[in-house]
């Protein structure tokens, strides 16, 4: 169980640039007008911005083209429902299953239901690639397939080999190690749904986040449970005084001690810890304290599993991932997304209005950003701060245009929502709205600061310690302090006991005490 307070660049900060800018909104010039439509508006408000214009209209455009092909398909609403059609949803008639495998010739459905026979429930495949099977309901009026059953996809590749796999939005998902480390897929249809009792709390004006992962918040040497987090932590964490809680580690993994970063089923939360419902009463639960909830979701990369992941689903290398060396991270030893494919862009949209819908989870944190938004993915590469290298041939364009989308839809369809961007480069505009060209974040977790600290405990004693860069990554934020407002320029050349006490900084600094 963890916690950190380290998060900066707040969106809702008011920087004096900001209030001039808020001041003039009611009679936007043309220019400005024009900035605002075509991506450049961030420049009203970072002068430093303009020789890279054009990095930032490019990238507008592609989400504006993005957005076109969304609303062809029904906008947000529509589009970012995609776990309402695809995989296992129940109606009063019976038991509709979706699947999209393009590379698959043929496709079944088999389990517990049919006694594990995978030819006797054909799929019907469409022209995208869909397969699909309708089981009505069984005579007595219930379901074909019995609650908390084992089942499988079993499918045909064009070379006539079988490949079984779990259902890619499968939302439930358990592991029985006494038979075998691969997870099966179980149908989660309990009779009694969960009655929620709390409404979520407003909007905190400002967080105070407690990150804390549920499987090892006991002091037993055992996986700890979503019951024993809700009747023992919680109430510490109100006690504490935090308004907010980021849960690791949620999303199902195969590999636990990946601390969740591993995710093998994305629609499914963790069995280890106990039941949907169990985390449903969790989150309820914190609601009524008053504390907000967020998940920290996994949208950078993907574990390599094929048997009980995403990989290698339809018999491809291809489907949700890019193929060969552009698809694979070579530190994390994981698949990595096209964030250009249609189908991969409506499961990850759908995934986010998921827990917001199911789970009423309040926002996320984004883990790996940084890994996302540069196809060098930051692995042996040393962020100056220079604004050349946050625009151009570096640049993983497709993820940064997710990352804007996904922002956007958050933001519109659930304006009380919170998102937290992990981020060690320092991208400019990272959160600034989208409308005005930014990437839309509320905030940036500024993971250097620890980070800063860990190495410097491990490496240097503490005679060795290089005060210049401890304050730089301490203060590097786009935004200036409030030290900056008072003294300006004079912070670099009076802030010495050996020159003049100038009364720029004598009235700065009684002025930050008093603040």
């Amino acid at each position: 169980m963890m916690h950190t307070t380290s998060i900066a660049e707040p969106k809702n900060t008011v920087s004096k640039t900001e209030k001039v800018v808020a001041a003039n909104n009611k009679s936007k010039t043309p220019v400005a007008q024009e900035r605002e439509e075509d991506g450049t508006g961030v420049i009203g408000l970072d002068p430093w911005l303009e020789p890279y214009s054009g990095g930032l209209k490019h990238r507008y455009a592609l989400y504006k083209a993005w957005r076109e092909k969304i609303e062809n398909e029904g906008g947000y609403e529509k589009f970012s429902r995609g776990y309402e059609r695809f995989g296992f949803n129940v109606s009063k008639s019976g038991i509709t299953y979706r699947e999209w495998a393009p590379n698959a010739k043929e496709a079944f459905l088999f389990g517990d239901f049919n006694g594990w026979n995978n030819s006797s429930h054909p799929m019907t495949r469409d022209n995208y690639g869909v397969y699909e099977i309708f089981l009505p309901n069984k005579a007595d009026g219930t379901p074909a397939i019995e609650h908390n059953s084992k089942l499988k996809i079993t499918m045909i590749k064009p070379d006539g080999t079988r490949i079984d796999r779990l259902p890619a939005w499968i939302k439930r998902v358990t592991q029985d190690l006494s038979v075998s480390p691969t997870y099966d897929a179980i149908f989660w249809n309990p009779p009694k749904k969960y009655q929620w009792k709390n409404k979520a709390p407003p909007k905190p004006a400002s967080l105070k986040v407690y990150e804390a992962h549920v499987g090892i918040a006991t002091p037993e040497g055992r996986v700890g449970q979503f019951t024993e987090f809700t009747a023992n932590v919680l109430p510490r964490i109100k006690k504490l005084g935090y308004n907010t809680i980021q849960l690791m580690a949620i999303m199902e993994h195969a590999y636990y001690a990946s601390f969740g970063y591993q995710v093998t089923s994305f629609f499914a939360v963790s069995s280890r810890y106990g039941t949907p419902e169990e985390l449903k009463e969790l989150i309820d639960t914190a609601h009524g304290l008053g504390i907000t909830v967020l998940l920290d979701v996994v949208h950078s990369h993907a574990c390599k599993n094929v048997l009980d992941g995403l990989n290698n689903f339809d018999g491809s290398d291809h489907q949700y991932f890019h193929e060969g060396g552009k698809g694979r991270h070579d530190l994390w030893d994981s698949r990595l997304f096209n964030y250009n494919s249609h189908e991969t862009m409506r499961f990850l949209l759908s995934n986010l209005r998921f827990y917001m819908e199911e789970y009423r989870f309040d926002g996320f944190r984004f883990d790996g950003v940084t890994s996302m938004m540069y196809l060098h993915h930051g692995i042996g590469y040393g962020f100056s701060g220079n604004y050349h290298e946050y625009f151009g041939d570096t640049v993983d364009l497709e993820a940064v245009v997710y990352l804007m989308l996904a922002n956007d839809m958050l933001h519109k369809l659930y304006p009380e929502s919170i998102t937290i961007a992990e981020d060690v480069s320092g991208m400019p505009t990272l959160c600034r709205p989208v409308t005005e060209g930014g990437v839309g974040f509320d905030y940036r977790l500024s993971m250097a600061v620890p980070d800063m600290w860990i190495k410097l405990l491990k490496e240097k004693s503490d005679d060795e310690w290089d005060i210049g860069n401890i304050v730089f990554t301490l203060t590097n934020r786009r935004y200036k302090t409030i030290a900056f407002w008072l003294m300006d320029k004079e912070m670099y050349t009076h802030m010495s006991v050996l020159t003049e006490l100038t009364p720029i900084i004598d009235r700065g600094l009684a002025l930050h005490k008093m603040i």
